[in-house]
C-alpha cells in the first residue's frame, strides 16, 4: 500500500467513524447516562467488532450481496428493526437514581460487537473500505491492515461521541431535562432510518 492510499484510506476511516449514525448516537446517550468509564466495553465492541465485519467482508462475504441482492435487503430491514427497539430503549432510560447511577444497563462488548453486522452503515463502509483501499498485490495481508488500522481510527473517533455526552451530565441533572435529552437521541436514531425506509443505499 502506497502511502498516498494509505493517508487517503485513514482519512475515510476517519469521517465515515466520526460522523453520526447510529453507533456514535447510542454512545452519545451512553455517555450522558452511563458515563465514560462504563461505556468503554460499548466502544471497544464496536470497533472490534467492526474490525472482524471488515475481514469477514474482505474474505468474499460481502459478494453475497451482490449474488443475492434480496440478503441486502432483509439486512437492512433486519437491522431497522433492532434500531427501533433500541430507540425504545433508549427513550425509556430514566433519571439516575440517588447514587448516581441511571437506571438501566450499558451496550456491553458483545451486544456492541453483534450490533455492527445488523448495521447497514458499518456494512457500507466495510465494503467500501475493501473496494476502494485494498490492493490487489497481498490481498489478504492488505485485508488485515485495513481492518486493523480501521479500529485504530475508529476508535477514539467514537469515543469522542461518548465523551461530548459524559461532558453533557453537568447540565441534565434535572430528571425532566434528561428525560427529554433521551427521548430526543431516542428520535435521532429512528431519523437514521429514514435512507432505509425511502430505499437509499449507501448511507445510514
Amino acid at each position: 500500500m502506497t502511502a498516498e492510499l494509505l493517508i487517503a484510506f485513514i482519512a475515510f476511516a476517519f469521517v465515515t467513524s466520526v460522523t453520526p449514525g447510529p453507533n456514535n448516537m447510542m454512545l452519545l446517550a451512553s455517555g450522558v447516562n452511563f458515563g465514560v468509564r462504563r461505556s468503554v466495553p460499548h466502544m471497544l465492541g464496536i470497533s472490534l467488532g467492526f474490525m472482524i465485519l471488515v475481514i469477514a467482508v474482505g474474505l468474499g462475504l460481502g459478494q453475497l450481496f451482490e449474488l443475492y441482492p434480496a440478503l441486502y435487503s432483509l439486512l437492512r430491514y433486519a437491522g431497522g428493526a433492532y434500531l427501533l427497539y433500541l430507540a425504545w430503549k433508549i427513550a425509556g432510560s430514566g433519571a439516575p437514581d440517588t447514587s448516581g447511577r441511571a437506571h438501566g444497563k450499558p451496550f456491553t462488548f458483545i451486544q456492541a460487537a453483534a450490533f455492527q453486522w445488523v448495521n447497514p452503515k458499518a456494512w457500507i463502509m466495510a465494503i467500501g473500505a475493501i473496494t476502494t483501499y485494498t490492493p490487489q498485490d497481498g490481498f489478504l495481508v492488505n485485508v488485515l491492515l485495513i481492518a486493523a488500522l480501521f479500529a485504530a481510527v475508529n476508535c477514539p473517533s467514537v469515543g469522542l461521541w461518548t465523551v461530548a455526552g459524559s461532558l453533557l451530565r453537568r447540565w441534565l441533572d434535572e430528571p425532566r431535562v434528561l428525560r427529554a435529552f433521551n427521548i430526543g437521541m431516542a428520535l435521532l436514531l429512528v431519523a437514521s432510518l429514514y435512507p432505509i425506509l425511502i430505499d437509499v443505499k449507501g448511507s445510514l
